[in-house]
C-alpha cells in the first residue's frame, strides 16, 4: 500500500503545527527539510505563535508561516496536517484544518483528532534508546513515507551580520532557575573570552535582567531576525540549555552548553561541535574552570 506521502497529489499542501518554543521550533526544521527534499512539489506551511515566527522566515522549505487560528489553518486547505506540538490547542487546530490526513504521535492526547497515529520514534528508527528531539520529529516523516536517511542540521536563514572582528555570543539566561548557571560565573567566563581575544556579546530576551553585564556589549530583547544574524557570525556560543543554543547549532557555530534538569541526550546541540557541562547536584556544581576548559577545547587551544 502506498505511504501517506506517496498518496499526496502533486502540489499538495502540508500543514505542520509547531506552536512553540524556541528550541522546539528550531529542531522541527530538519523534519520539514526531509519532507521537502523528498517531495519538492509540496507546499508546506508552519503554524506557529507570532513570537517564534521569525525562526522560519526565509526558509525555502516553508511556503507559508501561519498564525494559530481556525481561519488560517482552514484557509490553507491542507491535504495532510502533522501535529508536532501535542497539546490540546494544537490538536484542535489540526482537526479544524479539515485535512483528509491528520497525523499525531500515539502518545498525544485527543487521539480522536488523528486518523494517522504515529508510533514511538524508537519503533520507527528500529533502536531502543533515548532519542534526540530532532530524531523524534524526523521519525514522524519517516513513518509517513519519507525514506529513512541521515537527519540534517537544523535550518535557519537570515541576513549576514555586519562585518566586524571575531566575537563570541554568551547567553546567561534560561526559562527556569534550575537551568541557569550562576551569573557570577558567566561574568568570569565573559572576562576570560575578552582577555583571550574573543570579546563576547551578551544576549537576553525581553524582560531579562542583563544589568550585571553592563561592562560588555549586549543585545537585549532584540527581534529574532537580529539574534539570528548575530549568532550566524559568531565564532563560539556559550550558554544555558535554551533556545539560543539550538539556534547557534543550526548555524554550525561551536557551542558550550550547561545543562540543569534537561537530559542532554534529548536536547544536545544537533550536528555541530559542542561541549556539554552538567552536574548531578545541579548547575551550581559546575565550576567556572570547567567551562573555561570547555571553551578552550573548542577553540583548539586546550591547556
Amino acid at each position: 500500500m502506498p505511504s501517506v506521502v506517496e498518496q499526496l497529489p502533486p502540489g499538495a499542501r502540508v500543514l505542520v503545527v509547531r506552536l512553540r518554543s524556541l528550541g522546539d521550533c528550531v529542531l522541527t526544521t530538519p523534519a520539514v527539510s526531509l519532507l521537502k527534499q523528498h517531495r519538492p512539489d509540496l507546499e508546506i506551511a508552519v503554524v506557529v505563535e507570532g513570537r517564534f515566527a521569525q525562526l522560519f522566515s526565509g526558509n525555502p522549505d516553508v511556503t507559508a508561516i501561519l498564525p494559530p487560528s481556525k481561519r488560517a489553518v482552514l484557509g490553507f486547505h491542507p491535504t495532510l496536517a502533522i501535529n508536532f506540538h501535542g497539546g490540546s490547542r494544537s490538536a484542535a487546530l489540526t482537526g479544524l484544518s479539515l485535512a483528509p490526513h491528520r497525523a499525531g504521535f500515539g502518545h498525544f492526547r485527543q487521539q480522536w483528532v488523528y486518523n494517522i497515529h504515529i508510533p514511538r520514534a524508537q519503533q520507527i528508527l528500529g533502536e531502543e534508546r533515548v532519542v534526540h528531539t530532532a530524531e523524534h520529529l524526523a521519525s514522524a516523516v519517516f513513518y509517513l513515507g519519507v525514506p529513512s536517511s541521515d537527519i540534517p542540521r537544523a535550518r535557519l536563514f537570515c541576513a549576514p551580520p555586519p562585518r566586524r572582528a571575531a566575537y563570541a555570543v554568551v547567553h546567561p539566561m534560561a526559562s527556569a532557575v534550575d537551568k541557569t548557571w550562576p551569573v557570577s560565573r558567566f561574568l568570569v567566563l565573559a572576562g576570560h573570552l575578552r582577555e583571550s581575544g574573543l570579546p563576547p556579546v551578551i544576549i537576553g530576551g525581553p524582560g531579562d535582567d542583563l544589568s550585571a553585564f553592563s561592562g560588555f556589549e549586549m543585545l537585549a530583547g532584540a527581534p529574532l531576525e537580529e539574534v539570528k544574524s548575530l549568532l550566524s557570525g559568531a565564532e563560539l556560543f556559550v550558554g544555558n540549555d535554551s533556545g539560543p543554543a539550538h539556534m547557534a547549532a543550526a548555524f554550525g557555530v561551536p557551542v558550550v552548553v550547561l545543562y540543569g534538569t534537561s537530559d542532554p541526550v534529548i536536547w544536545a546541540p544537533w550536528r555541530t561541535r559542542s561541549q556539554i557541562l552538567s552536574n548531578p547536584g545541579g548547575l551550581a556544581g559546575v565550576p567556572v574552570e570547567d567551562a573555561i576548559a570547555a571553551v578552550e577545547r573548542l577553540r583548539g587551544v586546550a591547556q
